[in-house]
């Protein structure tokens, strides 16, 4: 789903020269040709493409390596079909190229340096965004929720603060958090990788960010849109990162690859810009408590603290929504001190009988089970007041799904029963026993 927001994403501008690359010179370098040995590009259009960076700064760099007698053209213009001078590593070129790799396999788009990466999430921030009672609506539209429950979530979204759903199992609270998402309906820039104190974070996740479609020049076009913005950036839906209990602490740091010599961004950091969903918070090894220990500082002051191998600490910007949804009471789970830190607390509870039906009709709907008053009325009168009528959203998809699955085993059409009722109802709960052992 893609909706328009109330803010205008300003793009990154693309480096005018060398100087504004603002790389180490003799990182950049190697670059150029760790990634003219491993690819075989040998023109300045494939180079310029493969670093991503315009064609005149990668010229500059270019240059700045065959003054120092690692690169040598391999022709004149004229000698090319497409008038372009060919470029190859010296032998020199060549050994350096394999030093290089030998300290950091990492080659290709060029990284952005840390703090103009900064300036490009001030320009894009979640804070900034405006989320209307319309936008939010559409984004749910395909749930059935209380009256008052968008008027809860709006607010929150729009600060760009940490949010607590909590409540019962089995009613949307995921769904829910999928739908805030679906409202952050514009695009942001995402770096390929990031550049630290001469070392390379690669950043942008092909698995957490979706690639907006990108725009490819015509070379023979009269009108080009190459410098639309910079290309070590990809632009992107803003990210959602949903964990679950698989989260640990570890996951919150920097992860140094020890064979490519690189590090890759910890979640929340690929997460900048969008939303980080912790999902059936209290069911990780860690306990919540630590884990929210290890959110206060970002959640509080919008940095992070990571550390490299060297144990060199450093700040980077934290500009993500944090949801976090659970099942338990938050006084179960967090002290007073933590819950005063997560900014917006909100229920989730079960629907009323109303919604049950409404949304019970619409999963019939959806699957093609026709509705009986009579297994309606069974269910209501005879089957919920054994569990004092508390309706869960996920149990009309359950209940259909086990009728469905009983039509098509006994060969029989879609229909509901109570006879039929009654057999769902009973792989819905497990009856207490005790078991002989």
């Amino acid at each position: 789903m893609n909706m328009q927001v109330s803010t205008a994403v300003v793009a990154p501008p693309p480096p005018r020269s060398l100087e504004e690359l603002e790389l180490p010179i003799v990182m950049a370098r190697d670059i150029l040709i760790k990634t003219m040995f491993r690819k075989s590009v040998d023109k300045i259009s494939k180079i310029a493409n493969a670093i991503c960076l315009p064609p005149n700064v990668a010229q500059e760099l270019v240059d700045l390596a065959r003054e120092q007698l690692l690169l040598e053209a391999t022709g004149t213009m004229k000698a090319t079909a497409d008038r372009e001078m060919g470029y190859q590593l010296t032998d020199n070129g060549k050994a350096r190229a394999l030093d290089a790799l030998a300290q950091s396999e990492y080659f290709g788009a060029m990284p952005v340096p840390l703090h103009i990466y900064q300036q490009q999430i001030k320009r894009q921030s979640i804070r900034d965004i405006q989320i209307t009672r319309e936008q939010l609506t559409t984004s749910m539209g395909h749930l059935v929720l209380p009256d008052d429950l968008i008027s809860n979530l709006g607010p929150a979204v729009s600060s760009g603060r940490s949010i607590l759903m909590y409540g019962p199992p089995g009613n949307g609270k995921s769904s829910i958090s999928n739908g805030i998402r679906d409202a952050l309906g514009d695009k942001i820039y995402v770096p390929r990788a990031v550049e630290y104190s001469g070392q390379v974070i690669t950043v942008y996740d092909p698995i957490v960010h979706s690639a907006a479609e990108e725009q490819f020049d015509d070379p023979n076009a009269l009108r080009r849109t190459g410098n639309r913005f910079d290309s070590r950036y990809i632009r992107c839906e803003r990210p959602t990162v949903i964990t679950g209990g698989e989260l640990t602490l570890n996951m919150l740091d920097l992860n140094y690859n020890a064979v490519a010599r690189t590090y890759q961004a910890p979640l929340q950091m690929k997460a900048t810009g969008g939303v980080f969903i912790v999902d059936d918070l209290g069911r990780q090894a860690e306990p919540p408590q630590a884990l929210i220990n290890r959110w206060i500082v970002p959640l509080e002051e919008g940095k992070d603290i990571l550390s490299l191998q060297s144990g060199e600490k450093f700040e980077v910007p934290f500009d993500t929504l944090v949801i976090f949804s659970t099942n338990y009471h938050p006084n179960e789970l967090f002290d007073q001190a933590a819950l005063r830190r997560i900014f917006f607390k909100i229920k989730i509870d079960g629907p009323t009988q109303e919604n049950f039906l409404k949304i019970f009709a619409l999963v019939a709907r959806k699957k093609k089970m026709p509705l009986d008053e009579g297994a309606l009325v069974h269910l209501l009168k005879k089957k919920y007041p054994t569990i004092n009528n508390v309706f869960a959203n996920y149990q009309p998809v359950f209940l259909i799904d086990q009728m469905i699955s009983i039509c098509e085993f006994e060969g029989i059409p879609y229909q509901m029963t109570p006879e039929l009722i009654d057999r769902a109802w009973g792989n819905m709960f497990v009856r207490h026993e005790d078991i002989v052992k």
